[in-house]
């Protein structure tokens, strides 16, 4: 994790916590409606909303996907027709990409549907669902929804998912969830680690079953990273689900991909509804996907944007982990509720609650250099008023 800065300036968390004139824990309970009438805008919101809340790519699909789209639209008749041939040729697709044999390939209505197939297949009301507390939810909150158990790991002290523990807890288990890099810390495990974690996993119960999400693979730049995909070709035990509602800008658009074994996927179809995708998705993601170039350049677009905002609230005291997406997960010391909502007041809108880091931490997803800029201009100006109103209070304490 990253350290408070030294040369700490105007805000930090020491200040916030002064700002109260109470402890650290008391001033995560304070009433959200105070702190909201602590912050209030001194000019008309901008008209159009800074979107930092849903880890969207502000930049949208590519130019290559947009004209895969008019073509199907301009010839009329694709549209008009059940998507049987387009679903069949994206598999193809992506296995030509990632270099995997077709069959090891399966599409969706985003990654969503796949985790929730997935979920549905390999756990059970007697084989839990194993994940780290806090990760991406939409597997423990499916598995409860169809009344299967979730059984969850606390995050170690570095806010990484706990590999050890969710070994531990995988006996018995029916499928283990592993978010990698994952939502909503940033945090990714190196190649190497998660190589072990598999190993000593498949090991440790020979029922279960390891989903590696890595929605976020496109936006490492960690050099110990690698994707878990080699693993899952071959053993019908690991399974590796990815998305194009990041990097390829296509979140309105609902299309993903699982790679595994074919028994493994033949297993999922049984519960898989096929015709989920539609035309125009289908061709805008066989393009992208083909479209490395434009890949490479949104993930140096987002590395800017990244390094250029955490080193904002860095030179401001304060911490962030050590984000490998297109978001990060900052400590502003303050209550996310109250922190979001005072921003929201700017027409900046960043991330939800995270339990149990809601009390101090943040989730801020990325955007465009110029959205960050006004973005931080905002945070700086909620600090600031809350600076400004605890020195009135010790003015008036005095």
């Amino acid at each position: 994790m990253h350290k408070r800065s030294d040369s700490a300036v105007s805000v930090s968390r020491r200040t916030f916590v002064r700002a109260f004139g109470i402890g650290g824990a008391s001033a995560a309970m304070l009433p959200r409606a105070n702190l909201l009438a602590m912050v209030a805008p001194r000019a008309a919101a901008p008209l159009a909303p800074v979107l930092l809340h849903n880890n969207e790519n502000p930049v949208g699909p590519s130019p290559a996907a947009l004209e895969a789209m008019d073509r199907i639209l301009g010839g009329g008749e694709p549209a008009g027709r059940y998507p049987f041939d387009a679903a069949r040729g994206l598999p193809g697709a992506i296995a030509e990409v990632i270099g995997v044999p077709g069959d090891r390939v399966m599409v969706g209505n985003g990654s969503t549907q796949l985790l929730r197939t997935a979920t549905q297949v390999f756990t059970s009301p007697s084989r839990p669902l194993v994940a780290g507390a806090l990760t991406y939810e939409e597997c423990a909150g499916y598995a409860g929804v169809v009344g299967h158990p979730v059984r969850k790991v606390a995050l170690t002290d570095d806010l990484m998912l706990d590999l050890d523990g969710m070994v531990e807890a995988a006996r018995g288990g029916g499928m283990v969830f592993l978010n990698n890099p994952n939502n909503p810390t940033g945090t990714v495990h190196s190649e190497a680690a998660v190589a072990g974690f598999i190993e000593r996993t498949l090991a440790a119960d020979p029922e279960v079953v390891v989903c590696v999400d890595e929605a976020y693979h496109d936006y490492v730049t960690d050099p110990s990273y690698g994707t878990a995909i080699p693993l899952a070709v071959d053993n019908e035990r690991v399974l590796v689900a990815r998305t194009f509602s990041k990097a390829h800008g296509m979140a309105g658009m609902r299309i993903g991909y699982m790679v595994g074994h074919p028994a493994a996927l033949n297993r999922m179809r049984r519960w898989h509804y096929g015709l989920s995708l539609n035309v125009l998705a289908l061709a805008a993601a066989a393009s992208s996907i083909r479209d490395q170039t434009t890949i490479r350049r949104e993930r140096n677009r987002n590395t800017e944007a990244r390094a250029y905002t955490i080193d904002w609230f860095h030179r401001r005291g304060l911490s962030t982990t050590d984000s490998q997406t297109n978001f990060i997960f900052v400590k502003t010391g303050l209550p996310a509720g109250a922190f979001r909502e005072a921003c929201a007041q700017y027409n900046v809108l960043v991330g939800r609650d995270f339990s149990p880091y809601q009390d101090q931490w943040m989730r801020i997803s990325l955007g465009t250099m110029s959205e960050m800029a006004r973005a931080t201009e905002v945070f700086d100006q909620v600090m600031t008023d809350l600076d400004r109103l605890s020195s009135r209070r010790r003015e008036a304490a005095a």
